[in-house]
């Protein structure tokens, strides 16, 4: 496996779909993508299962949002928010939530959490492209947190939540870095060594480099103003954030 650069794809500008070589479109989605997480989707809220990550690293994605971006009466729209960790917190913290993802079993998951927990939160089964076309404009925030790693064109999601945002709106992406690094902690380690994710969770040419980031966003009319690392600690089993982006990275980008 090589470790080479690769360019930033350019923006589709019809966000509504890909298209093929052969002229048919077809969605942003990667159906090996959404099966892996359709069968693993039952174990969703379960802090000790595969999706114990999740867990440990949503206090930290929640307080660094609404640290920039008091949430209590915002509305926002969570983007590839699969069974809702991150979307319900937010529900809870006061915003008016729409989580949308294209996996079925993790929707019907959030759905029932939701009931159980009180939250009060809106969930659909489509992608940012689509919603972007419907719903321009309308959001004060979007978050879309470790999913552009899972699509075959992240830019195109990118612009989709640029496109989602109301003016003076915030964005919210968190990915994993792409170098010799991030390979050996997040996929070795995570997946081989300490098993915290399943084997195959991550591929390597998906992962997506600051610049990369940086570029799709300024191509999409948002800027980053923010990035910080998320780091791990495996025998703590704590994250933390601080300076340094060579694994795991949060960024908050703003209107214009």
């Amino acid at each position: 496996m090589g470790f080479e650069d690769r360019p930033a794809a350019p923006i589709l500008r019809n966000m509504s779909a890909r298209v093929q070589a052969d002229g048919i479109p077809h969605e942003n989605v990667d159906a090996a993508e959404i099966d892996k997480f359709e069968e693993l989707a039952s174990r969703w809220w379960d802090p000790e299962s595969e999706f114990k990550p999740l867990h440990l690293i949503n206090p930290l994605r929640l307080g660094f949002i609404n640290a920039r971006t008091p949430l209590h009466g915002l509305r926002v729209v969570d983007v590839g928010c699969g069974g809702g960790i991150l979307s319900e917190a937010m529900a809870l913290a006061g915003a008016s939530v729409t989580g949308i993802d294209m996996g079925e079993a993790p929707l019907k998951v959030a759905r029932a959490h939701a009931m159980e927990s009180g939250a009060e939160l809106e969930y659909r089964k489509m992608t940012a492209e689509a919603l972007a076309e419907s719903d321009a404009g309308a959001y004060d925030v979007v978050t879309c947190m470790e999913m552009l790693e899972h699509v075959p064109d992240p830019a195109s999601v990118v612009s989709a939540c640029a496109a989602l945002i109301k003016p003076g709106g915030s964005v919210y992406f968190s990915t994993i870095n792409r170098n010799p690094k991030s390979f050996l902690f997040a996929i070795l380690g995570a997946e081989y060594v300490f098993r915290i994710l399943p084997r195959g969770t991550h591929q390597y040419e998906k992962l997506i480099r600051p610049s990369e980031l940086y570029g799709w966003c300024e191509q999409a009319g948002i800027r980053i103003t923010e990035l910080t690392g998320m780091h791990y600690n495996p025998l703590l089993q704590q994250y933390r954030l601080a300076p340094g982006v060579d694994v795991n990275y949060i960024a908050h980008a703003v209107d214009g």
